[in-house]
């Protein structure tokens, strides 16, 4: 087995180099954030530049969590390079260490980098999007807030049956519907009556909605200052809950997708997102394995250039397919665990039949 002096010295150096990865694509990608901000905000009175450096700053996290399997790929490759235009794994090797021992500790950093990400990274990075979600509104309103959608639509469930929601635009995180036409049904499916209102708000256990015309089968339409329609919706929910999954963290996923689906709401999106966090811990490993596959070629045999331009392919590659497979998840396609998990499997299994093919064919 690998030596504990052995093993400590290359989790730390594997830990650092990612770890310092991290942070140079945190600070670019804060950067170029704090910029595009500025030139949004430019024309809109009253923006201080702080107001828009913490905007940028509370939007930062969600997206550098959407790149940390570059940096262990970029990390690992640099750390391997490095070890190996040392002669360090040379020396390792001639002392009897394989490949599969000396790549243990970095397959270790791996796992535990991603059970952090999922369980601490993760939580922080969804509550800060919330915040800039709140902030973003605040400062460029309905117009340039992403939380405004037209024709949008929901369809919920409550004690008197269900019904189907329409609205032209939303605010307050869709707690509140502008233009806003209601069709409800009772408990076996009926139709009961439409319902236009200029403005929805969701309250607990219910909505508000103000300046209501109910319109009813066979009878004359009525007019209401105020409606109240029974709704199981929680604040948040509005629209296959509303919120996106990105934006939820990880410990409330569970719970969240349960109320969405006794709402009678779609909450694949919400299953999908729980699965892919749970298996990013194994696409970090598939990450290393093939850093590690591209990167041991010992210098002396040439062709280094070729072989990292063939790690960041194979990275990127892996990259998209897990996009590609989780879009084929979101939209019903593949269920959500093997959409989540299979591209992180074969990403392993693929890194670890190449270091064999490489190391011991």
């Amino acid at each position: 087995m690998i030596g504990a002096t052995l093993g400590l010295y290359l989790s730390s150096r594997f830990f650092r180099m990612i770890a310092a990865v991290f942070a140079t694509i945190f600070s670019l990608v804060y950067v170029i954030d704090f910029v595009e901000l500025l030139r949004r905000t430019g024309n809109i009175p009253g923006v201080a530049a702080s107001s828009v450096a913490y905007l940028s700053f509370l939007r930062t996290p969600v997206v550098s969590e959407q790149v940390l399997p570059f940096c262990v790929l970029f990390g690992s490759m640099a750390v391997f390079l490095n070890l190996t235009r040392k002669l360090e794994l040379l020396v390792a090797r001639a002392a009897g260490v394989s490949v599969w021992q000396f790549l243990g500790p970095p397959i270790l950093i791996a796992v535990l980098i991603g059970i952090a990400s999922v369980t601490l990274l993760n939580p922080v990075s969804a509550v800060m999007k919330q915040e800039a979600d709140k902030l973003e509104l605040t400062i460029f309103g309905n117009d340039g807030s992403n939380t405004a959608k037209a024709g949008l639509w929901t369809r919920q469930r409550s004690i008197d049956g269900e019904s189907i929601l329409q609205a032209e635009k939303t605010s307050n995180n869709n707690n509140v519907l502008i233009g806003v036409t209601a069709y409800v049904y009772d408990r076996s499916g009926q139709f009961q009556a439409r319902v236009n209102a200029a403005r929805a708000t969701l309250q607990p256990g219910f909505w508000r909605l103000d300046d209501a015309k109910v319109s009813e089968p066979g009878e004359d339409s009525r007019v209401f200052k105020t409606y109240l329609l029974a709704t199981d919706l929680l604040l948040g929910q509005v629209t296959e809950g509303s919120m996106s999954a990105e934006s939820v963290p990880f410990w409330d996923l569970p719970a969240l997708r349960a109320e969405t689906e006794l709402a009678g709401l779609d909450a694949s999106g919400y299953r999908l997102q729980f699965q892919t966090l749970l298996a990013r811990p194994l696409l970090l490993v598939a990450m290393t394995l093939i850093a590690a596959a591209f990167s041991l070629r010992f210098f002396r045999f040439g062709g280094i250039g070729k072989f990292i331009g063939g790690g960041v392919s194979a990275g990127f590659v892996l990259y998209v397919a897990t996009k590609f497979v989780g879009d084929l998840g979101g939209s019903g396609l593949l269920s959500p665990p093997v959409a989540a998990w299979s591209p992180a499997v074969v990403g392993s299994m693929l890194g670890a039949l190449a270091l064999l093919n490489q190391e011991d064919g």
